[in-house]
């Protein structure tokens, strides 16, 4: 008797996207709240404990760098065993690395303060991965509309995680910020529930010689690749430099750190706002002209934050560049899921996030050396300094997107 067997499900498959764009947004929007938590919270708790104030920011440097080493790793994983994996692993560290940072701040310990946002820094890297799980069984058409409105969820975490700051921060008094790391906890445990409800494919078994495409520095070779992942780099870690400087600036400038939180709120609110229709702007007029409008944006904010530190000028600020990164972000993003084939995903997008989250890492090291080493105490020359540091990084990406335009329309 011949076992009857299942139907291999389609590669294309749009309402099994629409599915699990549906559980990602949610996400993208509840566990992702723990990121504007840890950015608003971070650098002021490890001003608080650290001996050199220099490394304040450090705590927000090991969340992207460990993130920088985890990408390929979770991507392996998930090129193995599917994305709920690799989701499933990132919602469980970062649970466990809010837990330390809690005991970190009763302890008064810098070092375990490390030791739970390295932990969180593996969570951030499963979360990059939400975009790119939406697009795996959608058509070309739906793919740039799947990440922007994946993106889209993290409206919600811009409400929720600042809220949680204001609300929960004092609530283990007399120490400071623990209660909102211990709200963290809550939201990494509804993930554990949330992702038991993806529909992600599963990687097909893989045979001894099947392909796995072509060799990497080939891929890297075509000039749309690199394009895609040089703004993606600059669009994300100059959006870090500024926002992880934001609060030490906020709260230097003799304002409180419930302004600070609001002005991070108001920022993560522009970041994905637009996120309702930057793929439908992608998909009309392409993704270099997007990625052009986020790289101009950004430029905006450091134009506007060097203007003036009255807190209106944060708010505005933060907001150019929230709508900055999104533009620059999810354009290279959707620039990159169109140049490369399905069986070289994995280490495509795992090599991806390793160099955005690394050039992430830099800027957010490089936010607290520059707020508070730059030679002088004034907050207002190490904003400044923060700002400047802005320019060259934005000529790199806008060189190199007009040289592959020119090249596009040469050809």
């Amino acid at each position: 008797m011949t076992a009857i067997t299942e139907p291999p499900r389609p590669l294309v498959d749009d309402k099994r996207t629409m599915r699990n764009v549906r559980v990602l947004v949610a996400a993208q929007g509840i566990m992702g709240a723990q990121m504007p938590i840890t950015f608003v919270l971070g650098g002021l708790a490890g001003q608080m404990l650290a001996a050199n104030k220099l490394f304040a920011t450090l705590p927000i440097s090991v969340i992207v760098l460990v993130s920088m080493f985890s990408a390929p790793l979770l991507s392996m994983l998930m090129g193995k065993y599917g994305r709920r994996a690799g989701f499933l692993t990132g919602v469980g560290a970062g649970g466990i690395g809010a837990a330390i940072s809690v005991f970190a701040l009763y302890q008064g310990s810098f070092g375990l303060l490390l030791a739970g946002h390295a932990l969180t820094g593996i969570y951030m890297s499963a979360q990059g991965f939400y975009r790119f799980a939406a697009t795996d069984v959608a058509s070309d058409e739906l793919r740039p509309k799947a990440i922007s409105w994946v993106m889209a969820g993290g409206l919600l975490s811009a409400i929720i995680g600042p809220q949680l700051v204001v609300f929960f921060g004092g609530a283990l008094a007399p120490i400071p910020f623990a209660g909102a790391y211990l709200a963290i906890v809550g939201l990494n445990l509804i993930g554990v529930v949330l992702f038991f409800f993806l529909d992600a494919p599963r990687p097909p078994a893989r045979n001894p010689g099947d392909s796995t495409g072509r060799p990497l520095m080939e891929i890297l070779r075509q000039p749309r690749v690199y394009t895609a992942i040089i703004c993606a780099m600059v669009s994300y870690a100059l959006m870090n430099l500024m926002m992880t400087s934001t609060p030490l600036a906020v709260v230097g400038c003799g304002f409180s750190t419930e302004d600070a939180a609001h002005v991070v709120q108001f920022h993560v609110l522009a970041m994905f706002a637009p996120s309702f229709f930057t793929g439908n702007l992608i998909a009309r007029y392409g993704a270099e002209k997007i990625i052009a409008i986020g790289l101009a944006l950004l430029l905006g904010a450091g134009v506007v934050a060097l203007s003036g530190v009255e807190l209106s000028r944060f708010f505005v600020a933060l907001v150019l560049l929230g709508l900055g990164w999104n533009f620059g972000f999810i354009g290279a993003t959707a620039m990159l899921t169109s140049a490369h084939a399905p069986a070289e995903r994995a280490k495509v997008q795992g090599l991806n996030d390793f160099l955005v989250f690394g050039m992430v890492a830099v800027a957010s090291f490089a936010s607290g050396g520059l707020m508070n080493g730059v030679g002088s105490d004034d907050v207002l020359v190490g904003w400044s300094a923060v700002n400047y540091a802005m320019v060259p990084f934005l000529v790199l990406a806008g060189g190199v997107l007009m040289v592959y335009a020119l090249r596009r329309r040469m050809d």
